[in-house]
């Protein structure tokens, strides 16, 4: 029941896909394939989320949640951002959509209680109310500001026990500059170790990266519709994912003009050298018409 002065709400969301964001399939299958495994080894730890938005990601991630485990997730939301040059990033890409209220009512589409949110910049985690060592599972996907970025990445390092993974966002794209020179920074400067890549997101690791691409590797994407390339870094192996979508089946060919009936009758019964005139003369009227 609406009135005038009240908006109906939106419907609750049934799948990933009701859930605005930029979360796509090969990362989707990333996730689940790497935080299965985890269980599946005897792998505990928490997990946590820097930037949500309206809860793709989290939704995912919630779903792999152990008895024991924490799941935080720290974002602005509504909040005014702590600077200027951030202020500004939220205003051009999320300011019209995020709410703290919209992610938690796709959160609780699909769980029965919200993990632990924490509504604030999240250099706020840098203040240690995150256990070193604690998770086994993190995914950054918040401001896009160098200086951010690294700050996050820094977090992630002290939070991830060993052998946690790291899942960065927008490590390539063209208008996020600033999470590639953080990114590539950890890499060469703090032990950051590529695991795997994707067109959206950076996998990595702290500790042994080859354990994890031996994970990844067993699994058949080919017969999924993905394509895994190799490649090499400074030395080092990496693998890079990305699903191939259906090519779109190629347009009809255009069927050829039809000749009247009385031309292709004229054509079939005249003698050959007068069939050869004729069609000479046909293609010198259209030349003329088209000249």
């Amino acid at each position: 029941m609406t009135s005038a002065d009240t908006t109906p709400a939106a419907p609750a969301a049934r799948t990933l896909d009701d859930v605005p964001g930029w979360f796509f399939k090969a990362d989707q299958e990333l996730f689940d394939w790497f935080l299965t495994r985890q269980t599946q080894s005897g792998r505990t730890g928490d997990l946590m989320e820097l930037g949500a938005y309206l809860g793709r990601s989290a939704i995912l991630l919630g779903s792999h949640l152990q008895d024991g485990e924490t799941f935080t997730v720290c974002d602005l939301f509504d909040s005014d951002a702590p600077d200027d040059d951030n202020s500004a990033e939220m205003a051009m890409s999320y300011r019209k959509t995020l709410t703290r209220q919209a992610f938690e009512d796709n959160y609780l589409a699909f769980h029965d209680r919200l993990p632990t949110v924490i509504q604030a910049p999240t250099s706020v985690l840098a203040d240690g109310r995150i256990p070193d060592g604690s998770c086994r599972f993190i995914h950054i996907d918040a401001s896009h500001l160098y200086e951010h970025v690294a700050g996050d990445i820094q977090v992630a390092r002290a939070a991830l026990a060993k052998d946690g993974l790291v899942a960065l966002d927008d490590y390539r794209a063209e208008h996020t500059p600033g999470v590639s020179a953080a990114v590539w920074e950890a890499v060469f400067a703090h032990g950051l170790r590529p695991i795997l890549l994707t067109p959206e997101k950076f996998y990595g690791t702290w500790g042994d990266p080859e354990e994890a691409q031996r994970e990844v590797l067993g699994r058949d994407w080919a017969a999924e519709g993905f394509r895994m390339d190799e490649d090499t870094i400074a030395g080092a192996r990496v693998y890079r994912l990305a699903h191939d979508e259906q090519p779109a089946p190629p347009a009809p060919r255009p069927a050829p003009p039809r000749r009247s009936a009385s031309r292709r009758l004229a054509l079939d019964v005249l003698p050959p050298f007068a069939t050869r005139a004729a069609r000479r003369a046909l293609r010198a009227a259209r030349a003329r018409r088209t000249g």
